[in-house]
């Protein structure tokens, strides 16, 4: 791992592991770590005080803002806006960072989601009409509103200290492709680095695509603790998980303003 102090770790995980999580748990016990495989979204009792043992996190956001807080555990995240703040020139489309009860008024297609979590289902909507309403979803709540764009590969980069660390394709044409990073993904993953590194955490995941006229762009950014790794080095891929997700206590100053604050649940009260 990069620049950790050489202490005892345990890497928590939730219930029902994916592939990609039990491929990062394989490099966790080849490392030396402590590994944690959660019956449920409680904090395990030997974990509440553990005793100078640093805890990681790998897992989806719902279990994250469920443990982390009582385990000590600082997740990272890029800002919710921060698709929306990025130049044309990486993005290729129009992206707009709104309240939910704003997008109800579009009155055209666009692909809509969630900027940090699932809450808000990443699909394209004929219109804002779709989504979920008001009895569900606070209208306050951020989602980002795009213009539709077809990629013909997409791949997923885990960036960490400023360095395109690992990469893995995941799609082409819209369906599950796994493979080894493009060059050109790894250069454009670079690119962005160069431009934008400083409105990243230093641990965070981007996944990246290129159309069919081979124009490169920013698909979205991803926590790296929440991330699937696909067909990416693991070890390299845990490089940038144990640092996306780990103790309050050796938090840079740098990574203090992308501390994810769990998710609080806005939906009206009966």
């Amino acid at each position: 791992m990069t620049d950790v102090p050489d202490v005892p770790r345990t890497l928590v995980l939730p219930p029902r592991l994916t592939a990609s999580a039990r491929k990062l748990r394989d490099a966790a016990v080849r490392r030396g770590l402590h590994v944690v495989e959660s019956a449920g979204f409680s904090v395990p009792e030997l974990l509440r005080a553990p005793q100078g043992r640093a805890v990681h996190l790998h897992a989806g956001p719902s279990f994250a803002d469920a443990v982390a807080p009582a385990l000590g555990i600082a997740p990272l995240e890029a800002p919710a806006d921060w698709l929306a703040r990025l130049p044309y020139a990486f993005t290729r489309r129009e992206i707009r960072a709104l309240p939910i009860g704003e997008a109800y008024l579009l009155r055209r297609p666009a692909f809509i989601k969630s900027p940090n979590d699932k809450s808000i289902s990443a699909l394209v909507y004929a219109d804002g009409s779709r989504l979920p309403g008001p009895d569900a979803v606070d209208p306050q709540t951020v989602v980002l509103v795009s213009d539709v764009m077809t990629f013909a590969a997409e791949y997923r980069l885990h960036l960490l200290d400023g360095a395109v660390h690992t990469g893995s394709q995941y799609a082409a044409e819209g369906r599950l492709r796994l493979g080894p990073p493009a060059p050109g993904a790894l250069a454009f993953g670079r690119d962005l680095l160069a431009a934008a590194r400083q409105t990243l955490p230093s641990a965070i995941v981007v996944d990246v695509g290129v159309d069919e006229e081979g124009r490169w762009a920013v698909v979205e950014a991803n926590a790296a603790w929440g991330s699937g790794c696909y067909e990416a080095d693991s070890d390299r891929a845990l490089d940038t998980v144990l640092r996306a997700a780990g103790p309050v206590t050796e938090l840079s100053a740098y990574d203090r303003d992308f501390v994810r604050r769990p998710l609080r649940d806005d939906r009206p009260q009966s």
